[in-house]
């Protein structure tokens, strides 16, 4: 089967959070349209939710559309909504493990992970990574890897992630601003067809820098990557205002922001979009996309949580699987 006609594969993450309620919600809105099957545990879903136990991938194909696939994975306690059990944490990580497995091996298509909860896992299993990304990109052969938020409006890709914000000049390299803008052109030719990419890229100043009355690190360290790589043939805009490349008509004339830090990045998407946005992951060698909300501890099991971003992810993890195919890739 080539990738458009296999099932992507969803993990529980936390079982105590929303992803077990919100899985079966895309299933009710998705159908059979963008089948997937949910890897977990049968007693983390709501109450009366009606599932086929799965014994392959391919067997999701043919479970009918009111009725969620499930490919059981046992774990050592039931979950009580709102509060993270330690000692499901190491099935929380081994899910995440079998569905990349599944997917390296062509039995899935993709990955659509549902939130973690870092500390969770590392209380309870002692988890050595920051989040879901740097465990993905470990399972892969620690490749290297970056950040993508994407919606149907905007797509930015942050340089530094997690850190603080006074941390961020530090961390800010020419080598980590040059591999993630090329990681970020591949993924866009890769994963979203676009033949040339167009890369608008922020300063990390307030109007980037105002000729270095406001800050140097524009002059002396990101024109000259942008004009390095702009020899090689990529179509990069900046550095430029973060104020005044966010609006419509600015929009338009790029296909991905590079962000130097996680809300350059982060608050204009969510603005734009709050709901459907989706984190997808460049890099990989399989594809990867993610719901871009937490775990949702104080609305878990309330049954208001919205569906709407696992349901852009895993629309966008079928897109990108489509073109893959036609691509010839995998």
């Amino acid at each position: 089967m080539t990738n458009r006609h296999l099932p992507i594969a969803m993990t529980c993450g936390e079982p105590a959070g929303i992803g077990p309620e919100l899985a079966v919600a895309a299933r009710r809105i998705l159908g059979t349209d963008i089948p997937f099957f949910w890897i977990g545990d049968p007693r983390h879903l709501p109450a009366g939710t009606t599932i086929v136990e799965i014994a392959t991938p391919a067997d999701a194909l043919s479970v009918p559309a009111r009725q969620l696939p499930v490919l059981p994975h046992r774990f050592a306690a039931p979950s009580t909504p709102g509060q993270a059990d330690p000692a499901n944490a190491a099935g929380v990580i081994a899910v995440i493990a079998r569905a990349v497995a599944l997917v390296q091996s062509g039995q899935a298509s993709a990955i659509c992970t549902a939130p973690i909860h870092k500390k969770a896992l590392k209380d309870g299993a002692g988890f050595a990574f920051p989040g879901h990304t740097e465990y993905l990109a470990h399972l892969a052969g620690d490749v290297s890897v970056v950040m993508m938020l994407a919606s149907e409006t905007l797509r930015v890709v942050p340089v530094t992630i997690h850190i603080a914000l006074k941390d961020v000049i530090d961390a800010l390299t020419p080598a980590l601003l040059e591999q993630t803008i090329r990681l970020t052109h591949a993924g866009l030719i890769r994963d979203f067809n676009l033949r040339t990419p167009r890369l608008a890229v922020a300063g990390l100043n307030p109007h980037a820098g105002e000729g270095g009355a406001m800050g140097l690190e524009e002059k002396d360290l990101i024109s000259p990557v942008l004009d390095r790589l702009r020899v090689e043939g990529f179509d990069l805009c900046g550095p430029m205002s973060a104020d005044t490349m966010f609006h419509a008509r600015a929009r338009a004339t790029y296909d991905a922001a590079i962000c130097m830090y996680h809300d350059q990045a982060l608050i204009p998407i969510k603005t734009l979009d709050f709901d459907g946005g989706v984190n997808v992951t460049l890099g990989l060698p399989f594809i990867r996309t993610s719901p871009d909300h937490g775990t949702g501890f104080d609305i878990a099991g309330k049954g208001i949580a919205r569906p709407d971003s696992l349901v852009a992810a895993l629309r966008m993890a079928a897109k990108m699987a489509a073109k893959e195919s036609n691509n010839g890739n995998h």
